[in-house]
């Protein structure tokens, strides 16, 4: 593990190493696991970025389950649009089930209650927000994620699903901006 990567333009130092970010992810397993045991839940994978919190979390996750994959857009390079667009939607059901979203970063909250809203028009019995990150300094919404691997201050951030202009997803460890 380097101390300081650079990325295109950008120089970022290390921020959370991969074992700190494995242990909060096991963490979260767990407490889904026993929060949601019996009751069937849907995994809805937020793609590109939770990609690799979704793979070590279904792993951990010790209760009968289903995945599937949404694909939303909401960054251009460090600067969030405002604007959430769906690309690739829902293929399975969710009507009556608890649906459990599975997210990379949850900062504005655009994206998390755009999300909500998009799958509360297929009746789930409820939705519940699985973050690997969250900037609670970051939140515009009125959103509070059922579980949170690690909650972090308000800095960009690169490294284990995360980008910057589609570069930097495959870092093992989490770097923030210098």
């Amino acid at each position: 593990m380097k101390n300081t990567i650079t990325i295109k333009d950008k120089q970022f130092e290390l921020f959370i190493e991969q074992q700190v970010i494995e242990e909060g992810i096991k963490r979260v397993a767990k407490q889904i696991s026993a929060d949601l045991d019996g009751k069937d839940p849907l995994f809805v994978i937020v793609l590109n970025g939770a990609f690799m919190f979704a793979g070590e979390l279904m792993k951990e996750v010790a209760i009968p389950s289903e995945i599937t994959f949404v694909r939303l857009a909401s960054y251009q390079g460090t600067e969030t649009t405002h604007h959430v667009q769906e690309v690739l939607g829902l293929n399975k059901s969710i009507k009556g089930r608890v649906v459990v979203i599975v997210e990379d970063i949850v900062d504005s909250g655009n994206t998390m209650v755009a999300l909500t809203a998009e799958l509360m028009k297929h009746e789930p019995a409820e939705v519940r927000i699985a973050t690997l990150l969250f900037k609670p300094a970051a939140l515009k919404q009125k959103l509070s994620p059922d579980y949170v691997a690690l909650e972090i201050p308000n800095d960009f951030i690169v490294g284990y699903g995360l980008d910057y202009d589609g570069y930097g997803r495959n870092i093992k460890d989490i770097y923030k901006v210098k």
